[in-house]
């Protein structure tokens, strides 16, 4: 328990290490994730699950609002800057007032939703029946205070201790969110119907915010009822959270005009599409969030302290392990489609035409990961730099773009839900390269052959192993194992999977691929794992900052 304890104090100092520590517990919590829809498909139809996700949008409206812009756009660089001036108590009442102000708007915003809820289901959900209507609204209404509140908490608990280079404790909420859902669903399904996973969203969320409370604690953060929306540092993050929040509500219609057109389609469908997005949110959340996590910190420091170059080799390096490890995963799940979704959700009540329409959605989606991932930090890049109303700007177009084909696609072509991904991936490349093209114009040097030319070279791998993965994959299905059985199914999955990687590793040392070598160096240190992920920890001392070995 000791050695547990000192493992949590542990800091990542570093880009790489944080990016290692993120991407470790984003990969479990995905995992958990997939296991968690794998159940739910296991214990319910696709028609009822339409209705459980249909049922966290109004939730999710306000999470995204007054979490994510605050947090993500705001809070951090914020509270980093007085961390780097020694002003630990002006960070410490920033936190405080930012939680509590949050909590009071979110009960001015939660209470009127709360009695509206069967309406806004109504609009929210037109294809929807009466029976599912009432069931969306009922189950709205609980997650509405029972996720949202600790969730918003927890996030800001989160950029406390990421700001503090703590990213282990943070990284396990997510999975203990899952862990709860899990447990709901296992524990409460045969009893209660859908109301099992709904009761394990309030426990995954409880335990989100519970698990970084003693780490914040022992930082020295103390809470207040402190109410002072006149604090200057408050201040600081309304003024860079208001464009970051547009921006959001912009993309929250995006993602509402999504839930409609799939409704339209049927309540299966929502579920198809839902579970198509929890797929490719995989590497994208393992790769592209966890690595803009890690690197905003010291984009913040660099900004802060006017270190062009360092900014600059930070903003590349980021781009180039994204992309090294986007790009393959982009092109296996194309390949590897069908696999893939009936590993992961072939239980009895997900049928063959479930399975198809989930892997061409998949596949739309897939096309645009590499672009989805780098948003994340281009966007991360330009709040380091206290401009926030440029990625804002640019979400707004690409978002509206992206509502406007997949209207056009659903309403007038008449296309399957797979559209939907297929809009998705047009609008993220274009909202990715003109972040590029806006950041390189902000700070010059950006764009150049640094960046580029490694960037050509991953394309090139990842294109060369997607094309000479397709037959061995179509021999192996049809030739060699029986795929109608699991042990089959796991079989053709993981060789073609692992037959890809390789292939990819290959290209890419051919070609020069830097990443390759980080890679191989990490493998080599195993055993000095300790020393590569963690650093010593360090804690304030009357003020100051003082080396703590455990």
């Amino acid at each position: 328990m000791k050695r547990l304890w000192s493992l949590a104090f542990k800091k990542q100092t570093t880009v790489g290490s944080a990016a290692v520590v993120l991407a470790f517990m984003v990969l479990l919590s995905r995992v958990l994730g997939l296991i968690r829809d794998r159940l739910l498909s296991t214990y319910f139809a696709p028609e009822d699950l339409g209705v459980y996700f249909a049922a966290f949008r109004i939730p999710n409206v306000i999470f995204e609002l007054l979490v994510m812009g605050a947090l993500t756009a705001a809070f951090i660089p914020v509270y980093t800057k007085y961390l780097s001036e020694n002003r630990g108590r002006d960070a410490e009442r920033l936190a405080t007032v930012l939680i509590n102000l949050s909590v009071v708007i979110l009960a001015v915003v939660a209470i009127p939703l709360f009695i509206a809820a069967p309406w806004i289901s109504r609009l929210l959900a037109p294809g929807f029946n009466e029976t599912q209507i009432a069931q969306m609204s009922t189950y709205t209404r609980f997650i509405l205070f029972f996720q949202v509140t600790p969730l918003l908490i927890g996030n800001v608990l989160t950029g406390i201790l990421q700001s503090h280079s703590l990213f282990l404790i943070p990284a396990a909420a997510p999975v203990l969110y899952n862990v709860g859902i899990i447990i709901g669903t296992v524990a409460f399904s045969s009893m209660w119907g859908l109301w099992g996973p709904i009761v394990g969203v309030g426990i995954g969320a409880f335990l989100f915010a519970a698990i970084q409370i003693p780490l914040v604690l022992h930082l020295g953060y103390r809470h207040t009822l402190e109410v002072n929306p006149k604090l200057p540092g408050v201040r600081e993050v309304g003024r860079l959270m208001g464009p970051r929040t547009l921006g959001l509500a912009i993309a929250q219609i995006d993602i509402t005009v999504d839930l409609i057109l799939a409704s339209l389609l049927g309540a299966r469908m929502v579920t198809i599409f839902n579970f198509a997005q929890h797929l490719q949110q995989l590497p994208v959340g393992l790769f592209g969030t966890t690595i803009a996590q890690a690197a905003l910190p010291s984009l913040s420091q660099f900004s802060a302290k006017e270190k062009t170059q360092e900014f600059i080799a930070t903003i590349h390096m980021a781009i180039h392990q994204i992309l090294f490890w986007v790009l393959p995963a982009s092109v296996l799940f194309m390949v590897l489609r069908i696999p893939v979704v009936r590993l992961v959700f072939g239980a009895s009540h997900f049928d063959w035409a479930a399975t198809v329409d989930t892997g061409m959605t998949l596949s739309a989606f897939s096309i645009s990961l590499f672009a989805q991932a780098l948003i994340h930090i281009l966007a991360r890049g330009f709040y380091a730099l206290y401009d926030s109303k440029t990625p804002v700007t640019v979400g707004i177009v690409t978002v509206l773009l992206n509502s406007l084909l997949s209207t056009l696609f659903i309403l007038v072509f008449h296309l399957p839900v797979w559209s939907l991904g297929l809009s998705t991936s047009i609008a993220s490349i274009i909202n990715a390269f003109a972040l590029l093209y806006l950041l390189d114009r902000k700070m010059r040097g950006i764009i150049s052959r640094t960046l580029v030319v490694p960037a050509i070279k991953m394309g090139i791998a990842a294109l060369v192993t997607g094309a000479s993965l397709y037959v061995p994959l179509k021999l192996l299905d049809q030739l060699v194992f029986d795929t109608t059985r699991t042990f089959g199914l796991i079989l053709l999955t993981g060789i073609s999977a692992s037959l890809g990687i390789i292939t990819y590793f290959f290209l890419s040392w051919v070609l020069g691929v830097a990443q390759v070598y980080a890679v191989l160096k990490l493998t080599s240190r195993i055993r000095a794992m300790r020393g590569f992920f963690l650093e010593p920890a360090q804690e304030v001392v009357n003020g100051g900052v003082s080396d703590k070995l455990s």
